[in-house]
């Protein structure tokens, strides 16, 4: 068995050993300015101890870096609107419009990004889609003061959906490093270490609010710029490309006629449609709810971002979950505690208490997250079960196994996109409730009755009988 290593910039092909000692062959590799890995087999044991592990660590490390401060770009908004005082002339319905039209940006993006993995290659990707980073960022951070015009915060708040698409192409990347008994831990890991960025760039937001003060909103963007560069400075050194001559121009196409992928689609919007809506929207959401307690910038940004940091944090504890009972049985009890948790946030709302609030939407957060995990982990695990049936009916295994990735990853774009689409109907959900009847509740009994059906989703379609598909 063998790693082949591919330098474009010699034209040479040299292959390793998988008998040679492995960290020396993996560090010599590394420092290969560009190369492709055309043998990947983590299902082999023998191969995984030896080499396969550690360039897939590697690679999820940078992986992580790249998302991590993708999701902070996206997520700027969620920040910046706490800066927007009344210079600017942006009222509350406004400000969840420009947090709601970053994420529509970034869930149209991510059915391209997922594609331009298998086109481009995971690490070329990675550097060019970190790059890219740099429009918002650099605009935003030129562009936004007082007087500016609420077109052009739009435009700004539409380019930063660049940072949504990142997710989709950095998830469909690791899960090809990684063997099916460790993909609920591995995405979970990758998409916990994305979802942090939420968390991090509101406590960045907290931090010039609280030193430089509300009169400096273009600090904010202008932070990630270095680190931008040096994020796609690390994937072009580190990073590796996989080396993938089969054709998969078609695996998007074939898993839009897959019933699983629309049933997944609509778990995702439940899950990972919570969390980044409610990222976005719990500052406003407590500065328009609680507007006295809440009645500056600083005082909202102080619990703004314990939610996405909470959340992110067990992501990976609902990949672990996953692996162990099952992505579906995780999935399906986590969203009928989703749904109790949207009912003590109506309560909360009812009877006006902030602390039964808090403890609500902290709750929402914290399931999310680990409902984002069991999900992902139901993706691999349902081509898996189809492609293990269909190496007992004399197809071949190889090729069932590579037909089985192709389709998990294309999966897992289409999911991302819609998923994040949810995000946009939490905005639009909250904002309209308030617009109507001037509280959340309406927004809240409908987070109910969807986590309702999510459950219910579950349960019929992976549970009701035994043996289906994405049971493990």
């Amino acid at each position: 068995m063998s790693v082949t290593a591919h330098d474009p910039n010699t034209s040479t092909t040299t292959s390793t050993s998988t008998t040679a000692p492995p960290r020396t062959r993996t560090r010599s590799r590394s420092w290969s300015r560009s190369r492709t890995l055309a043998e990947w087999r983590p299902e082999e044991p023998e191969f995984w101890e030896r080499t396969g592990a550690a360039v897939a660590r590697r690679n999820l490390f940078f992986s992580v870096l790249s998302e991590h401060i993708g999701f902070s770009v996206w997520s700027l908004w969620s920040v910046l609107v706490l800066f927007l005082g009344p210079e600017y002339h942006v009222d509350a319905a406004g400000k969840f419009i420009l947090t709601a039209v970053p994420t529509a940006a970034g869930a149209a993006l991510r059915l391209p990004y997922t594609t331009a993995v298998a086109r481009f290659g995971g690490r070329n990707w990675t550097v060019a889609s970190a790059l890219l980073l740099l429009i918002p960022t650099v605009l935003t951070g030129v562009v936004l003061r007082p007087g500016v015009s609420y077109t052009t915060l739009l435009f700004l708040a539409v380019v930063a959906g660049v940072g949504g698409g990142n997710f989709a192409s950095s998830m469909a990347n690791i899960n090809a490093f990684y063997p099916q008994r460790l993909k609920g831990w591995a995405l979970g890991v990758n998409a916990g270490g994305g979802n942090l960025g939420v968390a991090v760039v509101q406590l960045v937001g907290l931090l010039i609010l609280a030193t430089a003060g509300a009169a400096h909103p273009r600090l904010l963007p202008l932070v990630y710029v270095p680190l931008i560069v040096l994020a796609a400075l690390g994937a072009a050194l580190r990073m590796d490309n996989f080396d993938a001559p089969e054709d998969r121009r078609h695996a998007l196409r074939d898993v839009c006629r897959e019933p699983h992928t629309w049933v997944m689609s609509v778990l995702y919007v439940g899950t990972f449609g919570s969390f980044i809506g409610f990222g976005f929207a719990f500052g406003q959401v407590l500065q328009v709810q609680f507007h006295q307690q809440f009645d500056t910038p600083v005082k909202a940004a102080y619990l703004t971002f314990l939610g996405p940091l909470l959340g992110s944090l067990v992501r990976p504890v609902g990949g672990r979950l996953a692996d162990r009972w099952g992505g579906a049985a995780v999935t399906c009890w986590n969203f009928a505690a989703m749904a109790l948790g949207a009912a003590v946030v109506l309560i909360a709302s009812l009877r006006h208490s902030l602390p039964l609030f808090l403890t609500g939407f902290i709750a929402l957060f914290v399931l999310s997250g680990i409902g984002n995990g069991s999900t992902y982990k139901m993706i691999p695990a349902i081509f898996q079960a189809k492609a293990r049936a269909a190496v007992l009916t004399g197809a071949d295994p190889a090729e069932t196994e590579r037909a089985s990735q192709r389709r998990a990853t294309a999966l897992i774009g289409v999911a991302g996109a819609v998923g994040a689409f949810g995000g946009v109907l939490v905005n639009l959900a909250i904002r309209q409730s308030f617009l109507s009847v001037h509280n959340g509740n309406a927004a809240y009994v409908a987070f109910l009755a969807c986590y309702s059906v999510c459950l219910a989703l579950t349960w019929a379609v992976y549970l009701r009988r035994r043996g289906g598909p994405p049971r493990k």
